[in-house]
């Protein structure tokens, strides 16, 4: 699907979203209470087909969290990016996607482990790489006392 088309069918499938043309994929801002359900229609929708998530990061903005999504449909050949932003800082969290794509579980984990923001519904969120009493220290408000990191 080109483009055009793909920005305009996902405006028709979320109403609330928000889709710019990015320098290299289209972009669609999601609100977090769709987060997943829209995932999902991605996913499932046969003119979509977001079949693979090659990609899950998470953002630390001045007021709150970002997670970006990348999707690739392999069958049709294009490719999205989904943005959610949490709400604050305090206790960040989204849905997890890991139940329709199963890359996304070890993304989430690690999101968890360097950001602090949790994955509801994660089938195993636990830390990947730190201990559970080390700190997030992909936060921009991150500090560690021991060896003087300061951000």
């Amino acid at each position: 699907m080109e483009k055009e088309r793909l920005k305009e069918a996902i405006i028709a499938l979320i109403p609330p979203a928000e889709v710019i043309m990015g320098k290299q994929y289209p972009e669609v801002m999601v609100p977090l209470e769709r987060f997943h359900d829209a995932a999902i229609e991605l996913n499932r929708n046969p003119d979509f087909a977001f079949d693979y998530l090659f990609c899950l990061t998470g953002v630390d903005l001045p007021e709150c969290f970002m997670i970006v999504c990348h999707l690739e449909s392999t069958t049709l050949g294009h490719q999205l990016v989904v943005k959610v932003k949490t709400v604050g800082r305090e206790d960040p969290s989204v849905d997890s996607v890991s139940d329709i794509w199963a890359s996304a579980e070890f993304y989430e984990r690690e999101v968890f482990d360097l950001l602090g923001v949790r994955f509801n519904n994660h089938n195993d969120l636990r830390r990947l790489f730190l201990d559970d009493d080390w700190g997030f220290p992909l936060r921009k408000d991150y500090r560690d006392d021991i060896n003087i990191i300061e951000r």
